[in-house]
């Protein structure tokens, strides 16, 4: 069986598909909102650490503050501080100092973890440092890591200047975390899109499924196998389905007016030529009867022929139709047979059991059965006919006999309409080109060769059905 071929490479993915639109704009979409929700996620939990260790700093400043004195002119530092600002570059610090006019701090009492390092004042300088105002900022410590410094300047009474309390912590721990949780993050939501994908995947292909139906049975319609769409489908899909069902129907119809209309044709010509036949042959030995017999004769091949054609092509048009090929080949042997059984003709045939002719069956034994028996009426004793598969939507079948042959400047004479080059043997010389006329209706074609036994070879191309 010939399956039909599906489209692969670069040009099949070019063509629009709904089932990757749907996946890759599911896919875009899911993919922005995963990278907003990591971003925004990080920030947070940034944010979050950094207000923490805001709160902190403020708790420590409350605390340097509230221990500090002035005693004969100079700031002195409570003596019971945060046992981490005790440990040299321990992370924990704080300063006290005041504005030197220039942007920059003079350094009055700072924390033993400063060791001989001062902390920063403000990117900004010290014009950012209003009375009673809290600023936070990050910086670089004595030893070189990341900190968090909270600043304030206050007025201590007996000091004639602004004091500046400074306390900071490193932030190496937080910048850490935030890194980590960044990369959880992104991990978790990897796995999620991922998932998600998997998810729209299957809920494509889940939710199209009628759609993929409906194509299937479009082409059992196509092939034969069913003569309807099936109505039961989704709310989107019944219209479609009903359309279809309605063209279908039309298409029938249109099929089933033609033959009727070939049909009324046919009698209406062929009943009055035939009177004028009949008339004329009743008056032998007259010319002008002689002359009459002649024409009719002329006009009934020609209208058989017109009428022959139009009805394969009106067939040829209908879906649905189809033939098994080994049993017309098996009826039409036995046939041939018992016609030809004086002379001992044996026609040896073969065909695969899943080979279908896509057309009526009338028309398949007329094709075949006029090769046939123009091989049985040619042949010494033997005959040989055999059908397969020739390529996407054909067949092909070969008829041999062991007869004369045809020499090849004369195979396609014989394909003309009442040409016969041996008048000795019966017939209208109508045979092959009756079956090059329905080859051709049905888009195939009729080729002539030479048999393998030095006789005559016919090929006849034929559409095919899907088994």
């Amino acid at each position: 069986m010939k399956r039909r071929k599906v489209p692969f490479g670069l040009a099949a993915l070019r063509r629009p598909s709904l089932v990757r639109s749907l996946i890759w704009m599911a896919a875009v979409l899911g993919l922005v909102a995963l990278i907003v929700a990591a971003g925004g996620l990080t920030w947070f939990f940034q944010h979050s650490a950094v207000s923490r260790v805001d709160a902190s700093l403020s708790d420590r400043f409350d605390d340097l503050y509230a221990g500090t004195t002035v005693e004969q002119g100079e700031v002195i530092a409570p003596a019971l501080t945060d046992q981490a600002a005790l440990r040299v570059y321990s992370g924990h610090y704080w300063e006290i100092a005041e504005p030197n006019g220039q942007g920059g701090l003079r350094l009055l009492v700072a924390s033993r973890s400063l060791w001989d390092g001062e902390l920063k004042p403000p990117p900004e300088g010290t014009a950012r440092l209003k009375p009673g105002k809290r600023v936070f900022y990050d910086s670089v410590g004595p030893n070189k890591e990341p900190i968090r410094v909270s600043a304030r300047a206050v007025t201590l009474p007996g000091y004639p200047r602004p004091v500046v309390f400074l306390t900071a912590e490193d932030r190496s721990v937080l910048d850490h975390d935030a890194r980590r949780f960044a990369e959880v993050a992104l991990i978790a939501l990897a796995l999620v899109g991922i998932a998600l994908i998997a998810g729209v995947i299957l809920q494509v292909r889940v939710a199209l499924r009628p759609l993929f139906r409906l194509q299937k049975q479009v082409a059992d319609v196509r092939k034969g196998k069913a003569d309807r769409v099936a109505p039961d489908y989704p709310v989107e899909l019944t219209p479609l389905a009903s359309e279809l069902n309605a063209l279908l129907a039309h298409n029938q119809e249109v099929v089933e007016r033609q033959r009727t209309h070939v049909g009324n044709l046919a009698h209406a010509l062929k009943t009055p030529l035939s009177v004028m036949q009949a008339e004329a042959e009743q008056r032998p030995g007259d010319p002008l009867a002689e002359v009459v017999t002649r024409q009719a004769k002329t006009m009934r091949e020609q209208v058989d022929h017109h009428l022959r054609r139009a009805r394969a092509a009106a067939r040829a048009q209908g879906l649905g139709e189809r033939t098994e090929v080994a049993p017309a080949l098996d009826e039409l042997s036995r046939t041939l047979e018992r016609i030809f059984g004086e002379r001992g003709v044996v026609i040896d045939w073969d065909a695969e059991d899943d080979l279908v002719f896509r057309g009526e069956r009338q028309d398949l034994l007329e094709l075949i059965g006029n090769v046939l028996e123009n091989a049985c009426k040619w042949s010494r004793r033997r005959v040989r006919a055999a059908a397969a598969p020739d390529g996407p939507g054909f067949l092909k079948v070969t008829v041999e006999d062991d007869g004369p042959g045809l020499p090849e400047g004369q195979r396609e004479a014989v394909l003309r309409r009442g040409a016969r080059l041996d008048e000795s043997a019966p017939g209208s010389g109508l045979g092959l080109s009756i079956v090059e006329e329905l080859a051709k209706a049905y888009g195939g074609s009729v080729a002539l060769g030479e048999s393998a036994w030095g006789g005559l070879k016919v090929e006849l191309r034929l559409p095919q059905a899907e088994a």
